[in-house]
């Protein structure tokens, strides 16, 4: 299978070596000569390391080189059965290079975005034919992380869809089928375990080392909502929380904080700038918890209730299936459980109470219950059966 890909940044980049690991004949195209040849670089080390690992022999891993081909022109994808976009997060940008591929491809060929919040819709309709396009979104590093989500728009044909989800899956990605909302499922549904953690910080109910200490010890979540974003860039972070508010129509729910915009702000965007909420510098000193167990877990069951209140709220609204949300935030974030099996565990209606709880505290509609919450604790019912079925899917 030949496959295009627009962008050969990072995620470009790791989409390519991605596909090209599964024997695909892929086509990688940026603009500037630059960055095909820091690509091409960055690919030649990666493969290196794993032939020391013992992870891939010397023969596949000059295969999966020899399947990529660096090129300038757009021209050069005319072949392309699947095109997939991963430039930069610019509707209008994007709108440019679909209008300048379309009429380059076959009627068969599909057209895809890699964007993780931008309507698909929206730049499916730069095409002519916008039944043939839609967002297929990978999780950075690419070739490591197994989900993808898949977002049909409203013009997508079904066979598209079929198509796309066949083709990712036989590139060894776990996918999952979301609804062209803003955030998709994991930008959506995480938004609360960043912008929660900084309205305790912001209140100083607790401070940023402590925070991180509980989720990490007690909610056995990987990485810390201040270390997350620190890693994935405060400017990034920033960005899509800033991007899934407005395109909510400013749903508090959404609203960013100010501590989050400041440090975009002040260039202190995490690990990549050596300073974010943690200092990284050489010879920097890391600030030490404050470990409180009944805080810790004060906090924990905040923040896992908002997560878990989202989570229903997607599923209530059709985003997704639960058992796609759910392995959407194990897969895509490395979320200790799914959220939606994590709210059969602690109980619905003690989810329920929890959101009230805060709702009585603060009065403001970011607090609200999902009304597919409070359905289920009235009625009695689970998301799960024992069978792992769900519920108002």
């Amino acid at each position: 299978m030949k496959v295009g890909i627009i962008g050969a940044g990072t995620m470009g980049s790791g989409i390519a070596q991605v596909a090209s690991t599964a024997n695909c004949q892929v086509y990688l195209y940026d603009a500037h000569a630059a960055a095909l040849e820091k690509s091409q670089e960055k690919l030649a080390k990666v493969m290196a390391r794993l032939v020391q690992k013992g992870r891939l022999s010397e023969e596949k891993t000059h295969q999966i080189q020899e399947n990529i081909t660096y090129v300038q022109d757009l021209e050069q994808l005319r072949d392309a059965e699947l095109v997939i976009e991963a430039i930069i997060e610019h509707p209008d940008i994007k709108k440019q290079v679909f209008q300048k591929l379309e009429p380059l491809l076959s009627d068969s060929a599909i057209i895809a975005s890699n964007t993780s919040s931008l309507s698909i819709a929206s730049l499916a309709a730069s095409c002519q034919h916008p039944e043939r396009f839609i967002g297929i979104h990978f999780f950075n590093p690419a070739p490591l992380m197994k989900l993808v989500e898949i977002i049909p728009a409203v013009q997508t044909a079904r066979s598209i869809l079929d198509s796309a989800n066949k083709i990712i899956t036989s590139w060894g990605k776990h996918t999952v089928i979301a609804k062209d909302t803003p955030g998709f499922i994991v930008n959506r549904v995480a938004r609360p375990f960043y912008g929660e953690a900084l309205r305790i910080y912001d209140e100083g109910i607790a401070d940023i080392p402590t925070i991180d200490w509980a989720m990490k010890t007690i909610g056995r979540f990987r990485m810390g909502p201040f270390e997350l974003m620190d890693f994935i860039g405060n400017d990034v972070n920033y960005t899509v929380t800033e991007t899934v508010f407005k395109a909510f129509y400013f749903d508090p729910r959404y609203r960013p904080s100010f501590t989050q915009k400041r440090m975009s702000e002040a260039g202190y965007l995490g690990r990549k700038s050596g300073k974010g909420y943690y200092d990284y510098q050489e010879g920097a000193t890391k600030p030490e918890p404050t470990e409180d167990s009944v805080l810790g877990q004060a906090i924990v069951d905040r923040i896992v209730a908002m997560l878990i209140n989202e989570a229903a709220d997607a599923l209530h609204f059709r985003v997704a299936s639960g058992a796609d949300i759910d392995s959407a935030m194990t897969k895509g974030v490395n979320y200790p459980k799914g959220l939606l099996t994590w709210a059969d565990e602690i109980g619905i209606e003690t989810c329920v109470q929890r959101m009230d709880e805060l709702f009585e505290l603060y009065h403001e509609s970011r607090y609200r219950c999902s009304p597919l919450l409070r359905k289920m604790a009235a009625s009695g019912s689970r998301f799960f059966s024992s069978e792992k079925a769900t519920h108002h899917v």
